[in-house]
């Protein structure tokens, strides 16, 4: 089973549930990936998500990637990847699968330049963190990449939010 803990500051919107909104985004992503076994596991397996400032991610940013910016979502995975496909079969316990911690300011300028509710990219950015936390990796070359793409597409349609790598034509 995946289990989300989760924590939102001031700066993210009280209307919204981030907590629901992280658990579904973060079961969606750990359902199409080829963990998805862990959903029915008995292993409880964490997630943290944090929702938080850009000067808080900045910091952790210029701490663990040495990148003196903030970024929209940093991944602090727990365990290797490799190490989760014998735990599914596992009888219980619980594992830490990792950490992720998203940025407000960046989250709401991207999603404005996209023309997207906030909600919306901070669902695929949760989706994104998950499979980073689950050893994915798009920086390792463009199948990869790719391959990473189209689990978020999945992941992100199966909680009913749209393509974010749908080119949209403008009308002229």
């Amino acid at each position: 089973m995946i289990v989300i803990e989760s924590d939102s500051d001031g700066e993210w919107d009280s209307r919204t549930d981030w907590h629901a909104l992280a658990e579904q985004a973060a079961h969606a992503a750990v359902e199409c990936s080829r963990y998805g076994a862990l959903l029915h596991s008995a292993l409880a397996v964490e997630i943290s998500v944090k929702f938080t400032d850009d000067a808080q991610v900045q910091a952790l940013n210029a701490a663990y990637r040495s990148v003196d910016k903030p970024t929209n979502v940093l991944s602090f995975p727990m365990i290797e990847p490799e190490l989760l496909a014998p735990l599914v079969e596992a009888d219980g316990g619980e594992i830490l699968l990792g950490d992720l911690v998203l940025a407000h300011g960046v989250c709401a300028r991207e999603a404005a330049a996209k023309q997207i509710a906030i909600e919306a990219h901070a669902a695929h950015l949760v989706v994104h963190g998950v499979l980073h936390l689950l050893g994915y990796d798009h920086e390792s070359g463009d199948e990869d990449a790719e391959a990473m793409e189209a689990l978020e597409q999945q992941a992100l349609a199966a909680i009913g939010v749209s393509d974010p790598y749908a080119v949209t034509e403008v009308q002229s």
